[in-house]
């Protein structure tokens, strides 16, 4: 074993590609496109290595063109499941006592693959499963996920180096160890840097992992998957399992071994799911730790001294790219009424030059919801408003999913702040502005700020600084990650760490060592160097 002391490379975050037209990454993006629409694909489980085909298949389609099957794939049960857990628990062995400079080269390795030959194909994957765009596709599924597998290995170095103070005589140190047992990953469709996140930062701290990726994402995750094995990661240490919740979860969470939970999804399935796991304390060899982002409901609050162009600007951005489907979103908005007439024609303006339609087509801002249960739950709403005498739609409200799950980005005002448009999490490109009283500002703040049970992300708009620091007093328990002029999407790993409260999960903040350090238990070692030989004090020998 090497005996030097390892520095990681200082991390800079990723540049994003432009995809201007003409440009090199434009012409090979558009060729790994046609590749894989050409090419439907079968997708097997990954079990310690090993390809496992189940015969239980679903597809992984293009939302878009749902007619348009891009790979075929084995869904796992409960026999699967237990056969990834002996394949976690062996693999533990070797492991979680592996160096940490050769965990942390795997994933370095992994970050330079996807900045290099992965990229495109990383990308164009997740523009056909999950219907987004190329530059957001490029913001999640190359520079995000490069971000974290350069950034984990370092704050992974920083939480190493954290040692305690020693006195004279005493040599005082700390050793950072894999949990005992398996983590469960359980990630979501709308990024795959989340999903290639979720699994590999408890591996990168010497954990092993099972990991279900969502049903409507497997495509993009088999790629990542495929990634990490390019990369060295040895088998058995991530176990790819993809499912239905219950043939996966419920077996999953029912063993004695497991040790936590990586979880981004709905707030619905993680309350479940902690319900469950206290259910079953008595079995578990440990307390797991429960690690969770889900849902929310943002906001995006403006003074009266705000730039309407520009608050229009991030309304736009932040509730219509990725259709709406970020759970950053901007899905309710305050906005005083002295602004407002300016702010509503620059927010329909933009929103009418709003062009949708296929990902392939580079011209298109919005594509596809995700699928047809996510179509018609956002439909939904959009019936709501058009049936309810407190709302008015200004823009948008019609769908159609005969060819793809399409959904016109849909702006809602309304007259009353605590309507279910304002309070319930939609997951779409809906919109709803309730238009307040300049003079109500401090009662619209704590509208705000009550509402909704989410607090994940939220933004305020406005120059005037002494107010600019009420909002963000009196919204300081609203959002775990909060914008001062910008929209409320976008958080950078290493600049914005992620997460948040309340209704929104445990604010554990992916991006950071905060997240890192969940993954991992510290033993604490005192080494005496000239211990007592009689176990009499001083103060014994008088009276």
């Amino acid at each position: 074993m090497s005996n030097a002391i390892i520095h990681v490379p200082r991390p800079q975050n990723e540049p994003v590609l432009s995809y201007a037209p003409g440009s090199p990454e434009k012409v090979a993006l558009k060729e790994k496109l046609s590749e894989l629409l050409k090419n439907e694909i079968e997708i097997p489980l990954i079990i310690g290595g090993k390809e496992v085909r189940t015969g239980k298949i679903s597809k992984a389609i293009c939302p878009h063109d749902h007619k348009h099957v891009l790979a075929t794939y084995h869904e796992a049960g409960p026999e699967e499941v237990e056969m990834a857990v002996k394949a976690a628990l062996e693999a533990w062995k070797e492991w979680s006592n592996m160096a940490w400079q050769d965990r942390a080269a795997i994933f370095l390795k992994a970050a330079e693959l996807l900045s290099g030959p992965y990229r495109f194909v990383a990308n164009a994957a997740t523009m056909l499963n999950q219907s987004k765009t190329c530059f957001q596709a490029e913001i999640d599924s190359a520079c995000e996920l490069i971000d974290f597998y350069r950034f984990n290995p370092f704050y992974m170095r920083q939480i190493y180096e954290s040692q305690p103070e020693s006195v004279k005589g005493i040599w005082d140190y700390s050793e950072y160890r894999a949990l005992e047992g398996f983590i469960f990953a359980v990630t979501p469709f709308n990024f795959t840097s989340i999903a290639g996140n979720l699994p590999t930062s408890p591996a990168m701290m010497g954990n092993v992992v099972l990991w279900k990726p969502a049903s409507t994402a497997v495509f993009s995750g088999y790629i990542i998957y495929k990634l990490l094995e390019s990369a060295g990661l040895p088998p058995g240490v991530i176990n790819f399992i993809p499912g239905r919740g219950s043939q996966v979860g419920d077996p999953v969470l029912d063993n004695p071994h497991f040790a936590g939970i990586h979880f981004t999804g709905s707030t619905s399935t993680f309350k479940a799911m902690w319900k469950k796991i206290g259910e079953n304390l008595p079995k578990y060899k440990s307390y797991p730790r429960i690690v969770g982002e889900t849902g929310g409901k943002d906001f995006v609050f403006a003074h009266a001294s705000a730039d309407p162009i520009a608050l229009a600007t991030a309304l736009v951005r932040g509730a219509f790219e990725y259709q709406g489907q970020k759970c950053s979103a901007a899905s309710r908005a305050y906005i005083p009424e002295s602004i407002w007439k300016k702010a509503k024609e620059e927010l329909l303006n933009q929103v009418s030059e709003i062009k949708m339609g296929d990902p392939t087509d580079f011209r298109n801002f919005m594509t596809a919801v995700i699928d047809k249960k996510a179509f018609s739950d956002h439909m939904s709403y959009i019936e709501m408003a058009k049936n309810s005498p407190d709302c008015k739609i200004l823009c948008g409200g019609k769908g159609d999913d005969s060819a793809g799950y399409f959904i016109e980005p849909t702006v809602v005002l309304t007259d009353n702040p605590k309507h279910k448009l304002m309070e319930e999490e939609i997951f779409g490109p809906v919109l709803t502005i309730y238009v307040y009283d300049d003079k109500k500002l401090d009662e619209t703040l704590e509208i705000c700020d009550t509402t909704s049970p989410y607090a994940l992300t939220g933004s305020i708009f406005g120059t005037d600084r002494k107010v600019l620091r009420k909002m963000m007093d009196a919204l300081r328990h609203s959002a775990g990650n909060f914008y001062i002029n910008d929209k409320p999407t976008g958080a950078v790993v290493s600049q914005q760490p992620f997460g948040g409260g309340r209704a929104s999960g445990t604010n554990d903040k992916a991006g950071s060592y905060l997240n890192l350090i969940r993954w991992t238990s510290m033993r604490a070692i005192k080494e005496t160097f000239l211990p007592p030989t009689h176990f009499s004090y001083p103060f014994m020998k008088e009276e």
